[in-house]
């Protein structure tokens, strides 16, 4: 499987570390009164859809970078890659 790296251009699959869902990037906040309710569905609870997914890749034999990928779990079929940091940051601006 090629990943199209945003920085770096086509790349194996093979180069990556898989962590899992990218709803890992939204960290509870830990001095919310619901604090424990909250970071017991961020580590233990995770969809596993079959379909498309939005998944965090670590570019472990490369850059080092943090990748969200939205592919299709059946098929395999990547339909975009984008750097972690710019998901974080668009979702910090409420969009």
């Amino acid at each position: 499987m090629i990943i199209h790296h945003p920085l770096l251009g086509p790349r194996d699959a093979a180069e990556f570390y898989v962590l899992g869902d990218a709803a890992l990037i939204d960290r509870p906040d830990g001095q919310a009164e619901d604090a424990a309710e909250r970071f017991y569905g961020y580590l233990y609870l995770r969809d596993n859809p079959a379909g498309e997914h939005r998944e965090l890749w670590y570019h472990e034999q490369g850059d080092r970078s943090w990748l969200v990928v939205t592919r299709d779990t059946l098929t395999h079929e990547i339909k975009k890659v984008e750097l972690a940091r710019d998901v974080a940051l668009q979702k910090g601006r409420g969009q």
